[in-house]
């Protein structure tokens, strides 16, 4: 019994880090595209409208694409599931460092107006695909945790997990903000972390795998749930519905996670462009890194809203989730009323605070998604809810961008305020929710 505690714990350990790294590769073929933006609106005179309308159609797919995969992902091998889908993201990226070569072809003309419309249709194909196939990323990665980790020690171990995100954003930030500015070249962008992920690939084929059952251990105890009985595909359709469609925590989950995004993604997405055009300008390095500092931040905001979660709200993740959404509320505000002129420190270090507060809900709102639905339902819930959040993107992509074209960015943190008022609303309305969905 004692040898069997110890493989548990060492496959345990080996699939969260293992796992941790194969999604972290997911970041550098998707975020690096943010990057490339100012200079392809400096060569070709692309607008923020149009990178906003791109921005907001990879992300309504890339939420969908989360949603069918965590349905997928409940019934699927996570190894193979990963595997999959970055091979194809990191093939896609290739692709995308033609996409000028591609526009030419499409269009007859070397630049102008026809080729520059081109050239934006081949991105948009390009990038539309990729976040089909970056949809097969999370939902298995968040099966193998609901298989790995018992509830009582979820909301530590996914914050854990969870800095993979940071990690991968955080990277392809800084590599992505020196190969513009080193050489200027766009393509680079891509070619150079779909390098890096596709060697992601090989890893994740070499290390992961799938259940405790798949190496031969027995099934986490305390998490019986009625497919335990009948395990048909009727049955398991049947507990879909109760568990997550038809549930009101999921949906309160869901609709809250829509607020978290949009505050992420508007940093995210927006803030190298943002911080490049600010009264006191950041170089494109400076921008890189204010971003990566913002996931850093996140990565020890995450590690610890889980250790304060578990330890001190005994395990009620939503409490800790509502607290910290009434402090991003607070950030936002007073970067608002920063001076236009204020040192890009000083913005660097509220940003960074903003991360760290705002990363905790952004990781512990699937674990409680994932406590109500159990291991079972857990990437369908998680799934439905990662849809949600990504519908986040006809605020943050065209909205966006269309605002900024049209008034510029002077009223974004208090729009960002308001945002993150109405989270901390919404997921304060599950204080007292039951610990979870298991039979006991």
């Amino acid at each position: 019994m004692k040898k069997t505690g110890h493989t548990f714990r060492y496959w345990q350990w080996r699939v969260i880090i293992c796992s941790m790294a194969g999604y972290s590769m997911f970041y550098f073929v998707r975020k690096n595209f943010s990057f490339a933006m100012p200079a392809l609106a400096a060569e070709y005179g692309i607008t923020n409208t149009s990178f906003g309308v791109i921005l907001t159609l990879v992300g309504f797919v890339y939420g969908l694409s989360k949603f069918v995969n965590g349905i997928i992902a409940d019934r699927a091998n996570a190894r193979w599931h990963l595997v999959i889908g970055l091979g194809a993201c990191v093939l896609l990226n290739f692709a995308f460092g033609w996409s000028d070569v591609l526009g030419r072809a499409l269009s007859g003309h070397s630049e102008g107006p026809l080729f520059v419309s081109a050239m934006v249709a081949v991105m948009a194909v390009l990038l539309i695909l990729n976040n089909v196939f970056q949809g097969c990323g999370f939902p298995p990665c968040n099966r193998l945790l609901a298989n790995w980790v018992p509830p009582k020690e979820l909301a530590t171990k996914t914050a854990i997990w969870n800095t993979s995100h940071s990690v991968g954003a955080g990277v392809v930030s800084v590599l992505c903000g020196y190969l513009i500015a080193s050489g200027g070249d766009w393509r680079l962008c891509f070619w150079v972390p779909g390098a890096i992920a596709a060697a992601g690939v090989i890893f994740i084929l070499l290390t992961l795998r799938d259940t405790p059952s798949s190496v031969g251990l027995p099934e986490l105890p305390g998490t019986k749930t009625e497919l335990d009985e009948d395990d048909s595909k009727e049955a398991f359709r049947s507990f879909i519905r109760k568990r997550v469609f038809l549930n009101p925590i999921i949906w309160v989950l869901a609709v809250t996670d829509f607020f978290v995004y949009i505050v992420r993604f508007a940093v995210l997405d927006w803030g190298p462009t943002f911080l490049q055009n600010r009264a006191v300008p950041l170089s494109p390095q400076l921008a890189g890194w204010t971003i990566a500092i913002f996931e850093i931040a996140g990565c020890a905001g995450m590690l610890c809203a889980g250790w304060v979660s578990d330890r001190f709200f005994g395990g009620k993740t939503q409490r800790m989730c509502a607290v910290e959404m009434l402090l991003v509320a607070v950030c936002m505000i007073v970067l608002h009323f920063l001076p236009a002129d204020a040192s890009p420190y000083l913005v660097l270090f509220l940003l960074a605070l903003s991360g760290f507060f705002l990363y905790g809900p952004q990781a512990l709102l699937g674990v409680i998604a994932v406590k109500q639905a159990t291991k079972k339902a857990a990437s369908s819930a998680v799934g439905l809810i990662g849809f949600m959040s990504y519908l986040s993107v006809v605020v943050t992509g065209a909205g966006l961008g269309w605002f900024s074209d049209t008034f510029g960015w002077g009223f974004l943190f208090l729009l960002m305020t308001a945002v993150s008022l109405v989270g901390a609303i919404l997921v304060g309305t599950l204080w007292n929710i039951p610990e979870d969905g298991y039979i006991h």
